[in-house]
C-alpha cells in the first residue's frame, strides 16, 4: 500500500511540463542573450543555447520560423527572441521556443517598421485596388536610384538587353543616410512632371540601417500618391520594406525591377508572330464565311427566279382582294336586310302607336305616384299619433292630475322616509302649486298636550 504514493519519472515530467506550459505568464516571452553552441539541422531547424552572464538556456527554432529571419545566427552573436516555455521529456530539461528572432541593436528599427506597416495597411495604401497596372510595353521608363553602383548598371543594362526600343531617363536620388528619404520623395514627384509609362525605384542589397529610407513614411505616401505606376526593387530577394508594399509591383532586386518593366524582344518576336498566324488565320474564316454565304445566295431558288417572288406576292394580293370584297358585300346584305325590317315594322308604319304607348306608361306612373304619397302619409299619420299616445303617458304632468306628487328635500326627490329627518323643510309638487311642509315630531307634540 505504501508503493500508492511514488510515482513515474515520466509522471513527474509530464506534471512539470503541463504546470511551465499552461502558465499564461510563459506562452510568450521576450528575452535578450548571445548565442553559443549554434547547430543548423540538415532540415532547417536551429539548436542553440541562450545565455547571459549569470545563466543559460536551451533553445530551438523549428524551420518554419527559421526560414523567416534575414539573417544567419553565429556564437557569440547577440540577440533578440519571441519564445515560450517547455519541457523536452526525454531529457528533462526545459527549453524555449523560439517563432521569431532578431539581432540586438536593431529591435528599436524593426519595431519602428512594424508599427508603419500596420498603420499604412490599416489606412488601404497597401490594396490591391488602389495599384495601377504596369504598361506592356512602355516606351518610356524613369528610374530613380544612385547614379553610381551596380543597382544602375544592372537596371540599364537588362532594358536595353530586353527591350532596346525602350528610352529610360534617369532621376539621381540619394539611396542612404539621412538626407535620403526627402531626396527620394522629390525625384518621384519630379518623375511624375514627366511622360513616363512607369517608374523603377531602387537601390542595391545592405543592412536594415542602409534600407531604411524605404521604410521612411513619407517615401510610402509619395509612392500611393504617384500618378505613374512604380515598381519597387529594393535590396536582395529577402529584404522587405515599406515601399514594397505600398508599390504598384514589389520586384525581388533591381534587375528583377528592369525585366518586370520591360518585355523581352524575343518574346515580343514570340507574341507579334503568333498574332500575326491568329490574326491571318480569322481573316481567312471570315473570307471563307462570306464565300460560302455568296455561294448559297447564288445558288438560291429566288436568285435564280426572280419573277417567283413577285408572283407569289400578286397570288397574295388577290387573295386579300376577294377576302375585302366579300366582307364588304356581307356588310351591304346585313344592313340591307336590317332596313328592310324596319321599313316593314308596326312602329314604322304607326309611329303614332309609339307615344300612345309612352303616354300610357306616363299616366300609370303618376297613378301609381300617386297612391304611393298617400299610403306615405297615412303611415307617418299614424305613427305621430302613437307617438302622441306614449308621450302622453309618459308625461310627468298627466301623472299629477291623477293626484301623485313629487315630494322634494333640498332639491333632491324623497324616496325612503330615511331620507327625512325632523325639522327638514319639504316641497310637494302638485298639478296646479306647490305645497311647503316640515317634518315635526308627533310624540314631542303629544307630551306638550
Amino acid at each position: 500500500m505504501q508503493n500508492e504514493k511514488y510515482i513515474t519519472v515520466t509522471q513527474l515530467t509530464r506534471y512539470i511540463k503541463y504546470k511551465l506550459e499552461s502558465d499564461a505568464n510563459l506562452e510568450k516571452i521576450y528575452l535578450r542573450g548571445e548565442i553559443s553552441n549554434f547547430k543548423a539541422h540538415t532540415r532547417g531547424h536551429f539548436y542553440f543555447t541562450l545565455k547571459d552572464e549569470y545563466a543559460r538556456i536551451s533553445a530551438i527554432m523549428f524551420s518554419s520560423s527559421a526560414s523567416k529571419i534575414k539573417f544567419v545566427p553565429t556564437d557569440g552573436m547577440k540577440v533578440l527572441v519571441e519564445c515560450k516555455i517547455g519541457v523536452y521529456e526525454a531529457t528533462g530539461n526545459y527549453q524555449v521556443y523560439v517563432s521569431d528572432m532578431m539581432e540586438d541593436g536593431l529591435g528599436n528599427l524593426y519595431l519602428a517598421f512594424k508599427q508603419l506597416q500596420e498603420k499604412l495597411e490599416k489606412e488601404g495604401l497597401f490594396k490591391e485596388e488602389h495599384k495601377k497596372k504596369i504598361p506592356k510595353i512602355p516606351m518610356r521608363v524613369g528610374i530613380i536610384t544612385a547614379p553610381t553602383g551596380a543597382a544602375i548598371r544592372d537596371i540599364l543594362s537588362t532594358i536595353k538587353r530586353r527591350f532596346p526600343l525602350c528610352e529610360t531617363i534617369l532621376f539621381p536620388a540619394l539611396v542612404q543616410g539621412e538626407l535620403a528619404k526627402d531626396d527620394i520623395v522629390k525625384k518621384i514627384r519630379l518623375a511624375n512632371t514627366y511622360p513616363l509609362d512607369v517608374i523603377i525605384l531602387g537601390r542595391g542589397g545592405g543592412s536594415i540601417e542602409d534600407l531604411w529610407p524605404f521604410n521612411e513614411e513619407i517615401v510610402a505616401r509619395a509612392i500611393y500618391d504617384s500618378e505613374i505606376p512604380i515598381i519597387s526593387g529594393v535590396g536582395h530577394e529577402i529584404d522587405f520594406t515599406i515601399s514594397d508594399f505600398v508599390a504598384d509591383l514589389r520586384a525581388p532586386t533591381p534587375t528583377g525591377a528592369a525585366e518586370m518593366a520591360v518585355p523581352s524582344k524575343e518574346d515580343l518576336l514570340i507574341y507579334f508572330n503568333q498574332m500575326n498566324k491568329r490574326n491571318t488565320k480569322a481573316i481567312l474564316n471570315i473570307i471563307e464565311n462570306n464565300r460560302q454565304i455568296l455561294k448559297r445566295y447564288q445558288e438560291s431558288y429566288i436568285l435564280k427566279n426572280p419573277m417567283s417572288l413577285y408572283e407569289k406576292l400578286e397570288q397574295n394580293f388577290d387573295h386579300l382582294y376577294e377576302r375585302l370584297i366579300m366582307v364588304i358585300n356581307n356588310i351591304i346584305t346585313f344592313n340591307s336586310e336590317r332596313l328592310s325590317k324596319l321599313k316593314s315594322s308596326f312602329i314604322f308604319k304607326n309611329p303614332q302607336m309609339l307615344f300612345i304607348d309612352k303616354a300610357y306608361n306616363y299616366n300609370d306612373l303618376v297613378k301609381r305616384l300617386k297612391l304611393s304619397i298617400n299610403k306615405n302619409i297615412d303611415d307617418n299619420k299614424n305613427r305621430y299619433v302613437n307617438l302622441l299616445s306614449k308621450l302622453e303617458v309618459l308625461n310627468p304632468i298627466t301623472t299629477l292630475k291623477r293626484g301623485y306628487t313629487i315630494t322634494k328635500v333640498n332639491d333632491n326627490p324623497i324616496r325612503s322616509i330615511k331620507d327625512v329627518s325632523i325639522d327638514n323643510t319639504i316641497n310637494s309638487e302638485l298639478y296646479d302649486g306647490i305645497l311647503v311642509s316640515k317634518i315635526i315630531d308627533i310624540k314631542e307634540k303629544e307630551n306638550d298636550h
